[in-house]
């Protein structure tokens, strides 16, 4: 009978390690499916998922419509229900980026990928913060190591992999010689296009090639009446989409048109006084390109 208990004993020990130890692993959610159907504006349903996946949905849900304080109060509270849980330590990471807390960002997101390698919203948050720091190979690497994974991944990381690697191949290009130009500059408008296969109404997809319009030569398509079309159709799908409104002052400013450039900066400041895109601008420094020069 002692031999009976033992083993009882033993088994419940075992069972509550696991659920302590295990049940918390990045792979306790289903997270390409909720990214998925966050991306696509599906309903939050209590019914069909525990609470854990039900707040992490909701904080993805909030992302979306960029309501990031919110995001962070979800994903602090996912993090104290559930210690152990990786998508939620992603999450609280993704609104530090959003904050530009780059160093604080950085460092909950290597240790979300030194936990689990193929958690593919890790690379992509921390791919951002590398290229708004300039390491813009960094950048291309994090995002081929999501686009290496293919449909593992969810659509939305593979769309903004894409958008990663167009953004950062075009820079590449332009900060290298006569070589990389043509190297890294004629894989901008696949990779661009690669992502609108994947999410053709995206803001960021229209946004990407809004982009490509507007600061490539016109010998190699660069249109600045299309570059028009695609960044305002990128901020009527998302009225907060800062990047979008510094783009287009950019393009107002090509076209001589003054007051436009001042109302669009203007807006892009007024959404987020501290846009790096925005603040380039500003100052003329225009490191992340100002125009086709």
């Amino acid at each position: 009978m002692l031999i009976c208990v033992f083993k009882r004993t033993r088994k419940a020990v075992w069972l509550l390690f696991f659920f302590l130890c295990g049940a918390y692993s990045s792979y306790a959610l289903d997270w390409k499916k909720l990214h998925e159907e966050a991306d696509k504006g599906t309903a939050v349903d209590n019914a069909q998922y525990p609470d854990d996946a039900v707040l992490y949905k909701q904080g993805l849900v909030l992302l979306n419509r960029r309501r990031d304080k919110e995001a962070g109060e979800v994903f602090a509270r996912l993090s104290g229900a559930y210690p152990g849980l990786l998508e939620a330590k992603w999450g609280r990471a993704e609104v530090l980026r959003r904050q530009h807390r780059l160093n604080e960002a950085q460092g909950l997101l290597q240790e979300v990928i030194a936990a689990d390698p193929r958690f593919a919203p890790a690379y992509i948050s921390l791919a951002y913060v590398r290229y708004i720091q300039g390491n813009f190979n960094e950048t291309v690497r994090l995002a081929n190591k999501v686009l290496a994974q293919g449909a593992r991944v969810d659509v939305g990381s593979r769309a903004r992999a894409y958008l990663l690697l167009g953004g950062a191949k075009g820079l590449i290009a332009h900060y290298g010689g006569p070589l990389s130009k043509i190297i890294n500059g004629t894989k901008v408008l696949s990779s661009l296009k690669a992502a609108e296969k994947l999410q053709p109404d995206a803001a960021a997809v229209k946004f990407g090639l809004g982009t490509f319009y507007l600061l490539a030569p016109a010998l190699i398509g660069g249109n600045l009446t299309k570059a028009e079309e695609y960044l305002k159709k990128s901020v009527e799908l998302d009225p907060l989409f800062v990047n979008g409104y510094v783009r287009l002052a950019q393009l107002y400013k090509m076209r001589g048109k003054a007051r436009e450039f001042q109302s669009y900066l203007r807006k892009a400041l007024e959404i987020d006084p501290q846009n790096e895109f925005a603040l380039d601008t500003q100052s003329g420094r225009c490191f992340f390109i100002c125009d086709r020069n």
